[in-house]
């Protein structure tokens, strides 16, 4: 199975240039034949480069401070998003007869920017403004056993508000808690673990994936049935986590233990009135879908105005001007976390189009048949890729399949055909679950690393977090395997 899964990776690298008909991306991921060459490995360097200066240029001291500014994050995202344009306005000479390459690159914009990065980046735009005029304050003493409550805590929030939503109220309580001791570190890589990806599992609007899954068909509270998963996961860390909490606790200097012992605050909560606002946000996603009939009425919403997307800015605006700033300033609210994200992800969401349109085209040749195959598949390139693409191209992949004893989900076709219930919980818990294993695989990732790093956290670099993923969530993920896929 792992050689199936390099070979997803190397299916990019195995394009000869010059090599017959393939395709450009559509909306919403579908493809339309046309004839042009297509390049080999050297056009998905865009893409590599922009994940290698992630991982590498905060580790040099040269380039360290250099890139901690999101100004230069957006200049070196964008100038790699152009590189892939011009691949794309060159690929497409001759297809055109108005306009040669310039049709191509358009698509491909409009798949990349206007369909998944507008309303990705909104929707986490509006929760983050939105949390952040929520105010937890308190300082418990932070016992492995209040940690852990707090994770569990998250973890349910995390499907009810998302995992954008969750991690955004919660981690800075969660800091103030751990603010007397030394060893934090852990507790907000677990964090990243449950709350800004495990937990957003049961409802489309916990995680991106899932969202995707619901605006092609997948019934709203289908994803209840994930719940076993779900509950094996979240206990399954929860354990770790508190034996690792419980020696690292006995390791904390006696002063700063008396310090947190004495230094209490009962939880309060501010700003209750955000909640509101994040139903708002829930219901403009769940119900303001493009091009489809709002709930109860004859009307359809028409599809390029960005309705749901105005009205998640609208909330947020409402929010920043309703909020008394003493609840922000409380918050150590700014907008930088976000602008990270925003400044990284357009490059991301545009480079990766080339590796998304060959697996696009060439998923079916992948050899991938049983759902623990899916599972490993969609998890490892979601957690390099980011998991909402990978989802739909998965997605669309376990359509193509039907296999003697298959169960079909009722209503639900693909472009490609209907899809099996088995092979739609493999994707949607490999695409969920494995965006824990970088600080890319899901946005809220960087977020709180972002967070904690202002408050004082030292975070791992880009491979030491996947050290910890990799050693904690993968031998779990190979139990979830065993367990619920075989």
């Amino acid at each position: 199975m792992f050689e199936r899964i390099t070979a997803a990776l190397c299916l990019v690298a195995q394009h000869p240039a010059g090599a017959s008909p393939e395709v450009v991306l559509a909306g919403h991921g579908a493809v339309a034949p046309v004839e042009h060459p297509i390049a080999g490995v050297f056009w998905i360097w865009p893409f590599v480069a922009l994940l290698l200066s992630i991982a590498v240029l905060p580790l040099i001291p040269r380039t360290h401070h250099w890139w901690e500014e999101n100004k230069n994050k957006l200049r070196v995202a964008l100038v790699l998003a152009v590189v892939t344009c011009l691949y794309y306005l060159l690929r497409g000479f001759g297809a055109h007869e108005a306009a040669p390459g310039v049709g191509t690159v358009s698509i491909v914009l409009e798949h990349a920017v206007l369909e998944d990065y507008v309303p990705f980046i909104v929707l986490l735009f509006s929760l983050y403004t939105i949390s952040g005029g929520i105010n937890l304050r308190g300082d418990l003493s932070a016992h492995p056993r209040t940690n852990t409550i707090f994770l569990a805590v998250g973890a349910l929030l995390a499907s009810l508000l998302g995992t954008t939503g969750a991690a955004m109220l919660l981690i800075r309580p969660l800091l103030q808690i751990n603010s007397e001791r030394r060893h934090v570190k852990h507790t907000v890589i677990f964090f990243i673990f449950l709350v800004a990806n495990i937990g957003g599992s049961l409802l489309p609007i916990g995680d991106p994936p899932l969202f995707l899954g619901y605006l092609r068909g997948v019934p709203f509270l289908w994803t209840l049935h994930l719940w076993k998963e779900w509950m094996f996961m979240v206990i399954c860390v929860l354990v770790i986590y508190y034996i690792w909490d419980t020696l690292a606790y006995r390791t904390e200097a006696i002063r700063d233990v008396i310090r947190d012992e004495t230094q209490i605050q009962p939880l309060s909560l501010s700003g209750k009135y955000n909640f509101l606002l994040l139903g708002g946000v829930i219901f403009a996603v769940a119900f303001l879908v493009p091009d489809s009939k709002f709930p109860g009425t004859s009307w359809v919403i028409p599809e390029h105005i960005y309705l749901r997307e105005v009205v998640q800015l609208c909330l947020a605006a409402i929010s920043m001007w309703v909020t008394p700033r003493a609840i922000r300033e409380a918050n150590r609210f700014n907008f930088t976390a976000i602008g990270e994200v925003a400044a990284l992800f357009i490059g991301l969401f545009i480079t990766m189009q080339v590796p998304i349109e060959i697996l696009q085209a060439k998923g079916d040749q992948l050899g991938l048949v049983h759902p623990w195959h899916f599972f490993w598949a969609a998890g490892s390139l979601s957690s390099f890729l980011d998991n909402a693409p990978t989802y739909v191209v998965f997605f669309e992949t376990a359509g193509a399949l039907h296999g003697p004893g298959t169960h079909f989900i009722t209503h639900l076709q693909t472009a490609t055909g209907h899809i099996s219930w088995e092979l739609l919980v493999a994707v949607s818990i490999g695409s969920v679950f494995m965006g824990a294993n970088t600080y890319i695989g899901n946005a809220p990732n960087f977020m709180v690393k972002s967070i904690a790093e202002h408050n004082g956290v030292k975070m791992p670099s880009f491979f030491g977090y996947m050290l910890y993923s990799g050693l904690i969530l993968i031998p779990l993920f190979v139990l979830v395997t065993f367990v619920f896929l075989l």
